[in-house]
């Protein structure tokens, strides 16, 4: 049907171009073919409700397809439910001047003085055949009015239909919506856009290329009226360039981990005049696009070169980072609607994503254990030995004890571990006299039951990391850096939970630094063989090759692949 739809009648006097040619026959109304057989089929049957809800996003046609249906049921010459637009009648209702449609914006007219002169007006005759009542933004009338309003709507005169406009549905009294028959508006698709601009651009003998029409289908994100007022904006500017911020610094900042750069970019768009709240809902959208772009490519509306760019972007971001990016941006969308300084929530919200390290969420950390996997070298450096740290306790002690380093139990299959600063974190209250673990008992388990009923993010650190050595309840695990130490406290609660559900019995944690696990790259060691016999209804042990793990990356190829060495 989009393919044939006549272009809108323009209309004389007016200069914008969503209302020289705004729709004013059924044929002409794009986008919305469900509304459009429900409405003309009711009028060509004579099977017309006395009271429509049309709900559905701004500029979708909602007020235009009201004033189509008034036309239609009072054109002198109708043909097939639709109206002529050309009768005397027709003519009324486009310029407004009609007593057969009554138009009043609940918004600005919301009380209930305004619903009672309505309904008392609505039993006078008119000279059409049938008085329409259009309500604009209903959902915005006030309790009252709503009351007022609803005995007529309930058991109207015979000759009046009722036609209620609103964004909101759910805002409109259930009263109200049971009595009207709903028909929902959808957003446009961006090919019928796209074919409404270049209709309106050969019917109004425009001089605009196909990029700047692109750009208008882009910025009108479904609505008609947005999409041509975006090209009236456009073609009054003569750049598609001002008309949206230029975010490709702030991606580039992104993509390079510049805190600095993104600063720089977002100082540079406020000087341009840019709102913190429209940068931040535009670099949403086009980063939506980024997504989308990498996810299903068919459902983004991106097109030509700004695809092209898009799918650029999304290629150096990746979609873990993709996702972040959007989540946190739309947390600082939401944090600016109360906060004084609406810039610095959207400045933290980007440093955030260029510094993980500054952000304590799961995904920041998986971030910052990633960046450590494939830069070894700058995890070894980033852990040298510092002064002892104080003592981590858990929330609430009263008491702190001073740090101390656990010398690994001698062991012929792992190396000494250098001497650097261990943090104890009390897994559960201290041991009961007498209880004693056997050390490759405790690194099985820990392994194969204790690592798998962790969250995803404290698995990543603990695979990464060695047990060392078992000293009464004092479990001695080496990590690769100090960062990944002064992690330990975002995972202690699951670690406590899982070690207290496999051990049954308290244990006590020592984090200690040993900068030569991130340099080490052969393949894992063999492991002692376990002295602990099995339970009768447990399987027999497999013969493993280690139960060492070195990291991540090491753990899933080990597991993907059995039996494979890195090289």
């Amino acid at each position: 049907m989009a393919a044939a739809t006549p272009t809108p009648t323009s209309i004389d006097g007016v200069t914008s171009l969503y209302r020289r040619f705004r729709p004013g026959r059924f044929a002409e109304l794009r986008g919305q073919d469900h509304v459009v057989r429900a409405l003309q089929g009711a009028v060509k049957n004579d099977r017309v409700s006395h009271a429509y809800m049309f709900s559905g996003p701004r500029g979708t046609g909602k007020t235009t397809a009201a004033r189509i249906l008034a036309k239609a049921l009072n054109c002198e010459h109708p043909l097939d439910g639709d109206a002529c637009n050309k009768c005397a009648s027709c003519a009324a209702i486009t310029k407004g001047s009609s007593l057969d449609v009554i138009e009043l914006d609940a918004a600005s007219n919301n009380g209930v003085d305004d619903i009672r002169e309505i309904t008392v007006g609505a039993w006078h005759g008119t000279p059409g055949r049938w008085k329409v009542y259009i309500f604009d933004e209903v959902h915005q009338l006030s309790k009252a009015a709503s009351a007022a309003l609803l005995k007529t709507l309930e058991e109207p005169p015979q000759h009046v239909v009722f036609v209620l406009a609103t964004t909101d549905p759910h805002k409109v009294p259930p009263t109200i919506r049971s009595r009207t028959q709903h028909l929902e508006f959808r957003l446009i698709g961006g090919d019928t856009l796209n074919s409404l601009l270049h209709d309106v651009r050969g019917a109004a003998g425009l001089d605009v290329d196909e990029a700047t029409i692109d750009a208008a289908v882009r910025l009108g994100r479904g609505s008609a009226r947005d999409a041509l007022s975006a090209l009236d904006q456009l073609i009054a500017t003569g750049s598609i360039v001002e008309a949206q911020p230029a975010f490709d610094g702030l991606f580039h900042a992104l993509v390079h981990a510049d805190a600095v750069e993104a600063l720089q970019s977002l100082a540079e768009l406020t000087r341009e005049g840019w709102d913190p709240e429209q940068l931040a809902e535009s670099f949403a959208a086009e980063v939506r696009q980024v997504f989308l772009l990498q996810v299903a490519p068919e459902v983004a509306d991106a097109v030509d070169a700004d695809r092209e760019r898009l799918v650029a972007w999304g290629s150096q971001l990746g979609l873990p980072r993709s996702v972040r990016i959007l989540e946190t941006v739309g947390r600082a969308m939401r944090e600016m609607k109360s906060a004084p300084e609406k810039i610095v929530m959207l400045e933290v919200g980007i440093v955030r994503l260029v510094r993980p390290d500054l952000d304590s969420s799961y995904e920041a950390l998986d971030e910052r254990l990633t960046r450590l996997e494939r830069d070894p070298a700058k995890a070894t450096a980033a852990a040298v030995p510092t002064p002892p740290a104080p003592v981590l306790r858990p929330i609430g002690s009263t008491t702190t004890t001073p740090s101390a380093v656990v010398e690994s139990a001698p062991e012929p299959v792992l190396e000494a571990v250098p001497e650097a600063p261990a943090t104890v974190v009390d897994v559960a209250a201290p041991p009961a006299e007498g209880s004693e673990f056997d050390l490759d008992d405790v690194r099985e388990r820990f392994v194969q039951r204790v690592i798998p009923r962790t969250s995803r993010s404290a698995q990543l650190l603990l695979k990464a990391a060695q047990l060392r050595s078992l000293d009464g309840s004092r479990l001695t695990i080496a990590l690769a850096s100090e960062e990944m130490r002064q992690n330990t406290e975002l995972i202690a609660q699951g670690l406590r939970s899982a070690m207290e559900h496999e051990f049954k019995s308290p244990l006590q944690i020592v984090w200690t630094v040993d900068p030569a696990l991130a340099a080490q790259t052969s393949a894992p060691s063999q492991r002692a063989p376990s002295t602990r016999r099995p339970a009768p209804d447990e399987p027999a042990p497999t013969e493993e090759t280690s139960i060492v793990v070195d990291s991540a990356a090491g753990h899933l190829i080990t597991t993907i692949f059995p039996g494979a060495e890195e090289i």
